[in-house]
């Protein structure tokens, strides 16, 4: 198992100064596995609540937990979302003294009850899969066919990895999405999946899908949207800017996991995926999850006209902007589209993240740059 040395500081960060930390990421991300590692190191008492045992002993949850002083570990905490209101009653104690760790993969349901119930009073801290700051540049390939869940990166073999994906893919459909109450069958929760990895990297057309599944727009709207709460899909919003241009307006749907991609669109290996028409659509993806991840998730968009002007990645920081490009390509060149985003956008500086071995100036503020580059190189990364 890789050392999440990053993500384990910035929990310990938050845990110090936040009477809630919410650790919020995909199913089989390494949560339970970090959240463990932290409360190893203190006094601390683990809740599953999946778990009917763990569950049973919070029939009294005030009495329970207010017991611990130290740290309280809650476990898949949508299960049971009536605690959120318990917390709150907890962490407002003048003479409470510990923390509450609580973990969960339905952001949208976490989102609404630390709303509702622990405004004020919670950090969130969000685990992805393995990213290259774990695995090292060298692990690049691996990573982006096989994907960040653990047990696929660190699978013996190819067929092992995508075996676990495939059985990942099934559990989630047939045992996750219910649990979270959601009543849709999931031969056509696949199905609808399979159609956005088909259309991963391009701007959300909900007609579409929609007469494809025989569907209404708003059916598939909500399809869209418990993927994205459950953190297998980014919708990268759009970014309008008062020009005298027509912009797209739709979001850009990605799955965020490049390995859960590649199991949708039957991609076996590397060799598969080179000979494959959505290898630059992987690539893209790939690389805009790597540098969300590289640059602490900032504000972030993408932008586009109906003239076919666009950047792929907007990205705001100290008051800049600044731009990513996503190309496959060793070589790529200065195309018109970049020149128009630098200043139709007014961008600080744009980086065209390739896969060739060399970072190259190719104008005074457009760099060609390796994803290598990009986490060799230090926090100012933004400061050109």
């Amino acid at each position: 198992m890789l050392k999440r040395t990053h993500h384990r500081q910035a929990l310990e960060t938050s845990l110090g100064r936040a009477p809630v930390t919410a650790l919020v990421g995909p199913r089989q991300c390494g949560k339970t596995t970090l959240a463990r590692m932290i409360a190893g190191r203190r006094r601390s008492i683990y809740f599953d609540l999946e778990a009917p045992t763990d569950r049973q002993r919070l029939q009294n949850p005030e009495l329970v937990l207010g017991e611990v002083p130290d740290l309280v570990v809650l476990d898949e905490i949508q299960s049971m979302p009536e605690l959120f209101a318990v917390l709150r009653v907890l962490v407002d104690r003048d003479d409470r003294p510990g923390r509450f760790l609580i973990l969960g993969s339905a952001s949208a349901a976490i989102s609404r009850d630390v709303a509702e119930s622990l405004a004020g009073r919670v950090e969130i801290v969000e685990l992805s899969g393995f990213d290259l700051s774990e695995t090292g540049a060298s692990q690049l390939q691996t990573l982006w066919v096989r994907g960040g869940f653990p047990r696929s990166y660190l699978a013996a073999s190819e067929a092992d990895s995508a075996a676990w994906r495939e059985g990942f893919i099934r559990t989630f459909l047939e045992r996750d999405i219910p649990q979270l109450g959601i009543t849709i069958p999931a031969a056509a929760m696949r199905r609808f999946w399979t159609m956005l990895a088909h259309a991963h990297g391009q701007t959300w057309n909900a007609s579409e899908l929609a007469r494809s599944m025989g569907l209404s727009d708003k059916t598939v709207r909500s399809y869209l949207d418990i993927l994205t709460g459950t953190f297998m899909v980014r919708q990268l919003q759009p970014w309008f800017e008062n020009l005298k241009k027509r912009q797209v307006r739709s979001p850009k749907v990605y799955l965020r996991d490049s390995g859960l991609l590649h199991g949708l669109l039957q991609i076996a290996d590397r060799d598969q995926l080179l000979g494959h028409p959505r290898l630059g659509a992987s690539w893209e993806g790939f690389v805009i999850e790597q540098v969300l991840a590289r640059l602490g998730y900032p504000e972030a968009y993408f932008w586009a006209t109906h003239k076919g002007a666009e950047l792929d990645l907007l990205v705001f920081a100290g008051g800049r902007r600044f731009g990513v490009e996503c190309k496959f390509n060793e070589a790529p060149r200065v195309t018109r589209s970049m020149h128009t985003a630098l200043d139709d956008l007014s961008l600080e500086h744009l980086w065209v993240v390739h896969p060739g071995k060399e970072e190259y100036r190719a104008h005074e503020r457009i760099t060609m740059l390796t994803l290598d580059d990009l986490y060799q190189k230090p926090a100012d990364l933004l400061s050109w």
